[in-house]
């Protein structure tokens, strides 16, 4: 082949958009292995998009580019799928991999206004933290506020914000 034509293949690929899935051999749908990866490329600086099947649950693993890759401005997901824009390329993760996350944390601001016991709702949980005092009062765990069978108890003027773990 002539170094031409060799020359004009090469940019060829490299200006097509490119997408390629990666799984290693344990990584089996349904296994417990980690999720499938995914290249996708803007090479010739305008949109492209890289199909990732059903999945809208995505997060970029390794920046490949020297363009930025940000998400919901030179790349994103819509109907189609993964896009990818302005000469971002990238590795991506396609849905989750290994234990899910943990759940979000919910603050409940919890009051013993006139210095007596008040209970507060938290649901079933019993994963609280202090996250802020507000009162004057001091607010200590088992003295001034704790955890009983009713839920999330506050005493003698403590007043705060608690972070509840569903």
């Amino acid at each position: 082949m002539t170094r031409t034509i060799k020359l004009l293949l090469i940019s060829t690929l490299l200006i097509a958009g490119t997408s390629v899935v990666t799984t290693s051999a344990t990584a089996q749908p349904g296994y417990g292995g980690p999720p499938p990866r995914i290249t996708c490329s803007s090479n010739d600086g305008r949109r492209n998009w890289c199909d990732i099947g059903p999945s809208r649950d995505v997060r970029m693993a390794r920046q490949i580019s020297g363009s930025p890759c940000v998400r919901d401005s030179t790349w994103g997901v819509d109907r189609r799928g993964l896009w990818v824009d302005r000469g971002c390329r990238a590795e991506f993760i396609v849905g989750r991999g290994g234990p899910p996350p943990p759940p979000p944390a919910r603050i409940v601001t919890c009051s013993s206004n006139d210095g007596r016991r008040n209970w507060c709702d938290i649901g079933p949980s019993r994963d609280v933290r202090l996250n802020r005092q507000i009162s004057g009062s001091p607010c200590v765990r088992d003295s001034t506020w704790g955890l009983d069978r009713r839920g999330l108890w506050v005493d003698r003027g403590c007043r705060a914000d608690f972070r509840v773990r569903y």
